[in-house]
């Protein structure tokens, strides 16, 4: 990770092209370094964060009053940053209400962010408060709850709660990055006393790092897939030519190492990330371990693709990326050799590959400190990723037995649900608008809370689409909203669908629908717009090839005169 001395020189640095964000920081103690450190951080992920840093000690002024800075500079994302030492200070100050401390500074945390939520629409960054025991009781502060120590623990509980029930507020677990780097390295007492900073240079970066990686993630920006070596990577040892029987996997020596990693990985997985393998192995040998090892945490059924063969890396992680259809930025790639690692480098600029301890039982550490795999949602759905795209695997190998592309199309059987938003499919959507880079025509990320206010307004319609086939159901892979405009006029505010059903005639699909509801509403001009941004350039042609007309930069169809396009796709019996 860059020094602050390294994100400093980034901030000289080009931001052309680079996504643009508003990022508001208020403090109750100095702030300047930490908007340098996340300005330089952004600039390293290819994000241009705009800043508009408060003085500090007004987060209340800032917050409350409506005629603030804070409104007129109208941020995407909101950052406050409430540090432990101020925290004492109220603390010392509230001698009766010491009991009830942490409650009542929770619920003027709620104060701060149904403000914010009621005259903004900016996401909101809070940092939790990092560990200060003032030695009052000793340790025996765990058993008395009037210790300052037992209110702070209490304290970041109630904001994770708070969190939990409340939508676009996400926390920065500053608590974490100080036991990570040691309180020693995290502030500085002297320096405090003089300036008013409360972290310190060293641990800037790592402050910087977690907060860009909340902005990048409510960006759509995150990884979604993890690709394996195998040998030394998931157990240790060369299938290949020690034998099923002599890896080192297990609960005895190094093989604890690996199956910790397992578990870890196992975890990604029921999260939603896409586990593949890339080997070099004879393929029989190297699915023996998940079939047949009574140690293996790891199963077949875990793994969304399964390359093992002679030919290069390289091509392999490309066969990987072309069956996923997901961006090579979107991918980690998990290798023990240097070399290898070297050569994906090289040859894939954009994908990330972390440089992996040579001692595997430093592996896990290493991987947790680079928190590879953030992100500001989870579903339910989310675990039957792996699921989805061992069917997309199916399907690719399905279709080479056809020279005929329609003829392929029709044998698959596919039929879709179609039904405005509702409760159920809004955290989906809601998903798939943060997920969806390639195929997001205008490029705009809701939240839940987003969609609940469309789906209840009567500016809009909604729709939603599932595909399923003979290979399994792909669940919700499209969502479409239309906003209602003069002139018998619906413009297509939003357009996304999951790169995974290309190519399978869902666009038609959509397109007729979107038609049938236009028409059964009295409209007759449909307007779509498509934003260029760095991924999607998949869909730059997408509103030409279904017929519209351009006209400035918007595409428009007259509907007087369209035909319902043709396709293979039937509409789902409930």
């Amino acid at each position: 990770m860059l020094d602050f001395s390294g994100l400093k020189k980034k901030l000289k640095k080009s931001v052309v092209g680079f996504k643009r964000v508003k990022l508001s920081i208020l403090g109750d103690s100095a702030t300047q370094f930490i908007a340098d450190a996340i300005r330089g951080m952004g600039i390293e992920n290819a994000l241009d964060i705009v800043v508009f840093e408060a003085d500090f000690n007004q987060i209340d002024r800032q917050v409350l009053a409506m005629d603030s800075d804070l409104y007129q500079f109208n941020a995407d994302i909101v950052l406050i940053f409430e540090s432990t030492h101020k925290l004492l200070q109220k603390y010392n100050k509230q001698i009766s209400e010491r009991a009830r401390f942490a409650e009542n500074t929770i619920a003027h945390v709620q104060q701060l962010i149904h403000t914010l939520q009621n005259n903004t629409s900016a996401k909101i960054i809070f940092c939790n408060y990092t560990e200060e025991n003032d030695s009052v009781f000793g340790q025996y502060a765990n058993k008395v709850e009037t210790s300052f120590l037992f209110q702070h623990r209490k304290l970041n509980f109630l904001l994770q709660e708070l969190a939990t029930h409340t939508n676009n507020l996400y926390i920065c677990d500053l608590s974490s990055i100080q036991n990570t780097i040691g309180k020693n390295h995290f502030w500085s007492p002297s320096i405090y006393v003089h300036t008013e900073m409360v972290i310190s240079i060293d641990a800037l970066p790592y402050f910087a790092h977690s907060v860009v990686q909340i902005i990048a993630a409510l960006q759509g920006i995150f990884k979604k897939c993890i690709i394996l070596d195998l040998d030394n990577t998931v157990w240790g040892g060369v299938i290949g030519d020690d034998g099923i029987e002599n890896i080192q996997i297990g609960q005895l020596g190094i093989g604890k190492a690996f199956t910790e990693f397992q578990y870890w990985i196992k975890k990604l997985q029921q999260r939603g990330i896409i586990i593949a393998v890339c080997s070099k192995n004879t393929e029989s040998v190297a699915k023996e371990p998940f079939e047949k090892h009574p140690d293996m945490i790891l199963k077949l059924s875990d793994i969304a693709v399964f390359i093992a063969n002679w030919e290069s890396k390289v091509d392999n992680i490309c066969k990987i990326q072309k069956i996923l259809n997901i961006g090579f930025d979107s991918m980690v790639f998990l290798d023990d050799n240097p070399f290898e690692r070297n050569i994906v480098k090289e040859n894939i600029p954009e994908i990330t590959v972390p440089e992996l301890p040579e001692d595997p039982a430093l592996y896990l550490d290493y991987l947790y400190s680079l928190n590879l795999f953030e992100t500001t949602s989870y579903s339910d759905e989310d675990a039957q990723r792996t699921a989805q795209y061992q069917k997309e695997t199916a399907r690719v190998v399905f279709q080479k037995s056809f020279t005929n592309r329609d003829d392929f199309l029709k044998s698959l059987n596919m039929c879709s649900d179609t039904k405005p938003f509702n409760d159920f499919i809004i955290p989906r959507v809601a998903q798939l608008s943060q997920r969806s880079n390639q195929f997001n025509l205008r490029t705009v990320r809701y939240t839940e809370n987003d969609l609940k206010q469309i789906m209840h307004s009567d500016k809009y319609f909604t729709l939603s689409f599932t595909l399923e086939d003979k290979f399994g159901d792909n669940g919700l892979v499209c969502a479409i909203i239309l906003e209602k405009q003069p002139n018998q006029t619906l413009f297509i505010n939003t357009w996304l669908m999951s790169c995974r059903v290309l190519e399978r005639g869902m666009e038609t699909y959509v397109l007729n629908a979107i038609v049938n509801t236009a028409q059964k509403n009295g409209y007759t001009t449909l307007l779509g717009e498509y934003i260029p941004t760095k991924k999607n350039a998949l869909v730059k042609d997408h509103y030409k090839n279904l017929g519209f007309t351009q006209t400035g930069n918007l595409w428009q169809l007259l509907l007087k005169y369209y035909e319902e396009k043709y396709n293979f796709i039937t509409k789902k019996i409930n």
